[in-house]
């Protein structure tokens, strides 16, 4: 029997200290809805929308109360606390969790699919670009929590199998916005680049002060000590704001940049249904695709039944905004672009690298184990 009506929980926090981003996401997963219902593709999708408000605790309730309501598909979570805070409950009810967000990786659960980019699809990436352009000394920002702790260790490792080092790491609470303490040891030690992965409003206030900072000093910021993230997106450049908005690298998978047709396509869609924002984002777009996936999926199976979607899932590919986009079987992760943009005073980013083809996702870092190839073996002594 044919599936006519397919229920699907929508889990973004468009309030709280990372709304910005998070708004984009829904926007993302509810422009392919009304397109997936509008394309005769033989489903209708009816969005079951959820606000945690940027409370962890809260993330929990809602998955719990969707899945109650035999929702058995949800698109949704930005950070990786929340994923995590959420994934035990789609295992216990055998319910899909579609991520679709940019995350660190090491991470493997049958009821979740991966939208967003693994980290050789964004961190190893912007390893090699900051090392060939920028040099071999990092310091790290972060928040403290789990999406930090392991972009920094692979940073680390990658950096320092390298010939590199960092010189220190520093995590502050979700939602702080005090970095003077952190900027003045950063100036002092005049490291190649800062690695950013602080999240939300946090990491708008960084950048602002940052740049103040080295302006008041007259180093030119951009310049001489760049900033790098995995995270920064075009709704959160407009939020920082014109005196600290460029000269920042940014390693994604998406930039709404991309002079593509289907890119094009799907802006022009965008804008014209959420004329008062946010802007696009790569996790908007990672959204827009997860929803696709699934509606095709679940339109070849006839069924909403978590594993039927998932055998017909593999044999999928979108003309996504950004390329090509499929997911990986052994893994389901996805198959993905890597790019770096760097942003310019227009809040937008401007392309620097590219990768020829979309990438295989490698969440474990298997494949890319040759970072530690360059590490030294430690000295050791015989204490006793």
């Amino acid at each position: 029997m044919a599936l006519q009506d397919l229920q699907v929980g929508f889990l973004f926090s468009s309030t709280g200290s990372y709304e910005l981003v998070a708004r984009s996401m829904l926007n993302g997963a509810l422009l392919a809805a009304e397109e997936v219902n509008a394309s005769g593709l033989g489903l209708r999708i009816e969005p079951a929308i959820c606000n945690p408000g940027g409370d962890l605790s809260q993330y929990s309730a809602h998955a719990s109360a969707l899945l109650k309501r035999n929702i058995r598909h949800v698109v949704g979570c930005y950070t990786s606390s929340a994923r995590k805070e959420v994934i035990p409950l789609f295992e216990k009810h055998d319910a899909l969790l579609w991520y679709p967000s940019h995350y660190e990786g090491f991470e493997s659960s049958s009821n979740v699919v991966y939208t967003g980019a693994a980290p050789n699809q964004h961190v190893l990436p912007l390893v090699e670009y900051l090392l060939a352009h920028h040099g071999h000394r990092a310091f790290c920002v972060g928040s403290n929590y789990i999406w930090a702790w392991e972009n920094n260790r692979i940073l680390r490792e990658s950096v320092t199998a390298r010939g590199g080092s960092v010189l220190a790491e520093r995590y502050f609470a979700v939602g702080e916005t005090d970095f003077d303490q952190a900027i003045e040891a950063i100036i002092a030690a005049r490291p190649s680049f800062v690695f950013l992965t602080l999240i939300g409003t946090s990491a708008y206030q960084f950048f602002r002060a940052f740049r103040a900072a080295c302006r008041a000093r007259g180093i030119d910021q951009a310049r001489e000590i760049p900033v790098a993230s995995c995270s920064l997106s075009e709704p959160e450049l407009e939020a920082i704001g014109d005196e600290a908005v460029d000269g920042h690298l940014s390693s994604s998978v998406y930039f709404c940049s991309i002079q593509s047709a289907e890119n094009l396509r799907f802006l022009g869609a965008y804008q014209a249904r959420f004329t008062e924002g946010p802007t696009a984002s790569a996790d908007a777009e990672a959204s827009y695709n997860a929803v696709w996936l699934l509606a095709r999926s679940a339109a070849a199976a006839g069924t909403d039944d978590p594993r039927a979607i998932k055998a017909h899932l593999v044999h999928q590919q979108l003309n996504a905004p950004q390329g090509k986009v499929w997911i990986d079987e052994p893994t389901f992760h996805a198959y993905l672009t890597p790019r770096i943009g760097r942003s310019n005073r227009a809040a937008k980013f401007d392309l620097v690298s590219e990768a020829r083809a979309p990438v295989q996702p490698d969440p474990y870092l298997v494949h890319n184990s040759g970072r530690f190839e360059a590490a030294p073996f430690p000295m050791l002594r015989l204490v006793s």
